[in-house]
């Protein structure tokens, strides 16, 4: 009886403990405003990527109640210079820390400029149902009311919550959720910077308690057919963009160039004049892959609509930017050539 007793208080001393352990949290730090520090706190001027990870942790002590945290420095670069080098490091760390059990889930410290883009690539990449959320600020650590704090700790919040996971890779900002995918920076200086546009928030994030209200339906990440490794060269693709009375020159210097593919940042509806509809004939003639996007912000370029694709030999965006089309042209090219099997790529993913 006491050998019965004595074993019922242990395991109840065991499943008590571990309903104490607090999520595991690994923030992977790029650098961006959020890292940023100013000359002056009333001006917007700043050096990105200037202030580490761990004293951007040790700014909201409050957040280790939320999770155990530890973080590493993957980068200190402002944004606009995030490489394709860098967001293969980020995918192959990711998806190691989740095969090895590292953690429960990751945040992802990144400059606003582009991380909608690092968001997809990931989300297209990273092979766990559990959270990865990326979160920047539009001020920098050492302005006055910087947004960077408060993003941070809403981010890691995310990421400990159990309701996160199996949404893909989550953008965080200014109390809003985003799928990773729909995401777009709206404004180049406000703190609400980031919206979806053709979606909304799936949910949003306020003292310390998250809420989704709609998930993607498209595939979510654990079903991606890409990979990657650090020395994966990936196909070249670039974006043209198309405006009132545009030449034909830059598409004709990158098939100059080689590229595999060419996104056209095209107007309304894809659409382009005559000048970039011989220009595609030729790239199109040559080998390229090209794809019809648009520059409007919201809305899908239509197959088969305004533009007779099949005869062209083009395939389109369908909903996403012209950004994030070039990220998924990149990792479709790497598994075929095939342009049904690249459009059915735009279709489900």
């Amino acid at each position: 009886m006491k050998k019965t007793i004595l074993l019922m208080c242990t395991v109840l001393l065991a499943v008590f403990a571990y309903a104490q352990q607090k999520p595991r949290i690994i923030i992977l730090a790029t650098g961006g405003t959020i890292a940023g520090a100013g000359k002056a706190a009333d001006r917007a001027g700043y050096e990105a990527g200037k202030i580490p990870i761990d004293d951007l942790v040790g700014a909201i002590p409050s957040v280790k109640k939320v999770a155990d945290i530890s973080g590493e420095q993957i980068s200190s670069i402002g944004s606009q210079d995030m490489t394709i080098e860098i967001w293969k490091k980020l995918a192959v760390r990711a998806n190691e820390i989740f095969d090895k059990n590292e953690a429960d889930g990751i945040v992802i410290t990144h400059g606003t400029d582009t991380q909608e883009e690092t968001a997809y690539f990931l989300d297209l990449l990273v092979s766990s149902d559990k959270p990865v959320v990326l979160t920047g600020s539009m001020r920098p650590a050492t302005a006055i009311s910087a947004d960077g704090p408060k993003n941070l700790y809403d981010a890691i919040t995310i990421a400990a919550s159990p309701k996160a996971k199996g949404k893909g890779v989550i953008v965080s900002f200014n109390e809003g959720i985003f799928d990773g995918r729909d995401v777009m920076k709206m404004s180049t200086t406000k703190v609400n910077a980031f919206f979806s546009p053709n979606t909304g928030p799936i949910g949003q994030v306020y003292d310390g308690k998250v809420e989704f209200y709609q998930a993607s339906m498209r595939e979510v990440n654990v079903k991606t057919p890409f990979s990657v490794k650090v020395d994966t060269k990936l196909p070249r693709v670039d974006i043209v963009y198309m405006y009132a009375d545009a030449p034909s020159d830059q598409i004709d210097m990158l098939v100059s160039k080689k590229v595999d593919g060419i996104v056209i940042a095209g107007v309304g509806n894809g659409n382009f004049n005559k000048a970039y509809m011989d220009a595609v004939k030729r790239a199109v003639a040559a080998g390229v892959i090209v794809c019809r996007a648009s520059r409007a912000p919201s809305g899908r370029v239509v197959l088969e609509d305004e533009i007779n694709d099949a005869e062209l030999g083009t395939i389109v965006s369908d909903d996403l930017t012209p950004q994030k089309a070039r990220i998924l042209l990149m990792l479709g090219l790497t598994k075929t050539r095939d342009k049904k099997q690249l459009q059915q790529y735009f279709f489900t993913y």
